[in-house]
């Protein structure tokens, strides 16, 4: 994008190891998102799965920034964390205890998959919702789990073998409920969204079949998270791991399938009548301006204004007008044939005041 003063990179996070209940190696799974042009990746290995955070298998492996954080949670309340320093066991812990002491080791966090609904065919419809919705004090939502929102829809073995045929052309987008959640906590406060693969790589077996359904290769380019930085990732991996947990935090990023279509250059920004920008994640006091959307190809651009569609047009470009107050998110869709027009990517808010 010409004069855009942000640098984009793309990284998967919510994925597992043979750390815990995946099937790759760290430095297998780094190798396959290095083969796929990811910059970075995150490994949340489940807390009940293992003694240790492993923090020795951080570092740049095959060009990609790996950082290691956890899955905390058992039964319910599932919580991705990053950039803690230390083991926390959910055992004995409530999901507000879970929260406060990932934020005590200066971490952030977010509600994994809270509305899932789970497999209809195969596991009984078995989810990890996360139920108690009084928390507080979290960095944010994972509005967009792939494994979660493709295994929804496994309901026979039809189903089964029509979404491994098309995994990402039939890929719902977030839940309404989702949505409806996310954008209610952000008339409190700055709530930042994040989606993830939740990747596993494992081996889905039924009487003679045994199969990989979601392997790494396929499920590290699917739901990803664009992080916009404003100077170059560094080649320090202390500091970089810095600039990506920032972003993270401050919800600098979009979500995107980047398997329907490339999702880079994706921009989205205010600029007030005086000329003031704010980007993706930022916070200010409210002033008449306009919107800007850049989309990477030609499609739907849907412009959401405190939950509820304000605007849409079509196209590679669109520019909105805003006169009122509000927390304003881009969603995309993509149109294909002969599937209609898909979900494709989910900004982060601009939150005028």
């Amino acid at each position: 994008m010409k004069n855009d003063p942000l640098f984009e990179y793309v990284g998967n996070i919510h994925i597992h190891s043979s750390l815990s209940d995946g099937t790759g190696t760290v430095p297998e799974i780094a190798g396959l998102a290095s083969s796929l042009g990811l910059d970075f990746i995150v490994i949340n290995d489940h807390d009940h799965m293992t003694d240790d955070l492993h923090r020795q298998a951080e570092g740049f492996h095959s060009g990609v920034l790996v950082l290691a954080g956890l899955e905390i949670g058992y039964r319910s309340h599932h919580y991705l964390a990053c950039n803690i320093k230390g083991m926390v066991n959910s055992k004995t812990l409530g999901p507000q205890e879970v929260i406060d002491l990932v934020n005590k080791q200066g971490g952030l966090g977010f509600l994994a998959h809270p509305f899932e609904k789970g497999m209809p065919f195969y596991d009984k419809s078995i989810a990890y919702t996360w139920n108690d919705l009084t928390v507080k004090d979290f960095t944010g939502i994972e509005i967009w789990n792939f494994s979660s929102r493709w295994k929804e829809r496994i309901k026979t073995p039809f189903h089964g073998l029509l979404h491994l045929l098309f995994k990402s052309r039939l890929l719902k987008g977030p839940s309404r409920k989702t949505l409806a959640f996310w954008d209610r906590s952000c008339q409190e406060r700055k709530l930042t969204a994040v989606g993830g693969s939740d990747a596993h790589g494992a081996l889905f077996k039924w009487g003679f079949i045994q199969l990989r359904p979601l392997p790494y290769l396929y499920a590290l380019n699917s739901v990803n998270v664009h992080i916009l930085l404003d100077r170059r990732l560094s080649e320090d991996f202390t500091a970089a791991g810095a600039q990506v947990y920032d972003a993270m935090r401050e919800g600098r990023l979009f979500i995107a399938n980047d398997r329907l279509g490339p999702a880079r250059n994706f921009r989205f920004y205010f600029i007030s009548d005086d000329g003031d920008r704010l980007d993706m994640g930022a916070e200010g006091p409210f002033q008449p301006g306009n919107i800007h959307v850049q989309a990477p190809d030609h499609s739907e651009i849907r412009l959401i204004r405190d939950g509820k569609l304000h605007e849409k047009k079509y196209g590679r470009k669109g520019s909105f007008r805003v006169a009122k107050r509000g927390v304003y998110r881009v969603e995309v869709f993509l149109r294909l044939f002969p599937f209609g027009q898909r979900p494709w990517i989910f900004s982060n808010p601009v939150y005028l005041r």
